[in-house]
């Protein structure tokens, strides 16, 4: 029990060793440091238990054969739009969007529309774009727009190439067993 802990959280717990460390020799810092930490968690916790409540239901009232039908294998240029649509129409930060393709995934989704969601979500948020139009400017937000499309779907499609089979099915495996 304890060995497995220590094995999944030694990152975070050697952060933990050094940031006590640090705090000891630039007692500055440290508090520096926790205050950020501190912000960070509230953030974390302001964020986090609205997408597991969203993603409780989509588990629930969205059923495998839909998001199949939709997302899945050949599903073609729907469940490509599909997938852009719900990662530009996020909202939160991008951490959020791994337990929802989490469930894409278990739910039958492809793993192309998956990094596509992904993609979308990290840089084509709708609020994002209306925010970079007021401050930077409509042609600067359109040519970045188009830029980020044609780059989300190089980065999904070498993905999705170099990705083994067992690789993709043992991503499939660990998204079904991650829900358990």
């Amino acid at each position: 029990m304890i060995k497995n802990f220590l094995k999944r959280y030694w990152i975070f717990l050697l952060l933990v060793v050094i940031n006590v460390v640090l705090g000891f020799i630039f007692p500055e810092i440290g508090v520096k440091s926790l205050d950020i930490t501190k912000r960070n968690v509230i953030e974390m916790m302001l964020v986090i238990p609205p997408i597991f409540v969203l993603l409780g239901l989509l588990d629930v009232w969205v059923d495998r054969a839909v998001m199949m039908k939709y997302t899945g294998k050949g599903s073609g240029f729907k469940g490509i739009l599909i997938a852009f649509l719900l990662g530009s129409a996020a909202a939160g930060p991008l951490y959020a969007a791994f337990p929802v393709a989490g469930v894409m995934l278990k739910k039958g989704s492809s793993l192309f529309n998956v990094f596509i969601f992904i993609g979308a979500w990290s840089t084509t948020k709708i609020p994002m774009l209306t925010f970079e139009a007021a401050s930077l400017g409509l042609p600067f937000t359109l040519i970045r727009l188009g830029l980020s499309i044609i780059g989300i779907f190089i980065i999904a499609i070498f993905t999705d190439k170099v990705l083994s089979k067992e690789d993709k099915e043992h991503i499939y495996e660990l998204s079904d067993k991650e829900s358990k």
